[in-house]
C-alpha cells in the first residue's frame, strides 16, 4: 500500500525542484529528510512538506509503520505560467514567465 501527497500550483519552477527530487528518490524516509535539511535548495524547502504530509498520510490512514518507508516515486510537473510584462527601451515589451510546478511525492513499505 502506498501513501501519496501533492502540492500544486506552487510558485517555485520545475527545473529548480527537479533537482531536489531527483536527490531523495528510493532513499528511505531518514535519509531524504537529512538530505533535504541541508540542501541549500528553494526547492528543498517544498519537497520537505510535501514529504511530511506524504509520510503523516501513511501513518494516520493506511496504518504504516514511518520506520519502513521509503520514497517510491518523486516527481514534478509543470503547473500554469503566469506572464508578466516588462518595459523595456523605445516601448518595447519583454515578457516574464513565471513558473508554478505541482509536486508529488509518493512513498511505500519497504516488505
Amino acid at each position: 500500500m502506498e501513501s501519496k501527497a501533492t502540492a500544486k500550483y506552487v510558485r517555485i519552477a520545475p527545473r529548480k525542484v527537479r533537482i531536489v527530487m531527483d536527490l531523495i528518490r528510493g532513499k528511505n524516509i531518514a535519509d531524504a529528510f537529512a538530505i533535504l535539511k541541508f540542501t541549500p535548495k528553494a526547492g528543498a524547502e517544498v519537497v520537505e512538506k510535501v514529504l511530511r504530509s506524504a509520510v503523516a498520510n501513511a501513518e494516520n490512514n493506511f496504518d504504516m509503520n514511518v520506520d519502513n518507508l521509503y520514497v517510491k516515486t518523486a516527481y514534478t510537473d509543470q503547473g500554469p505560467t503566469l506572464k508578466r510584462i516588462h518595459p523595456r527601451s523605445r516601448g518595447q515589451a519583454f515578457k516574464i514567465l513565471k513558473r508554478t510546478s505541482h509536486v508529488t511525492v509518493i512513498v511505500d513499505e519497504k516488505h
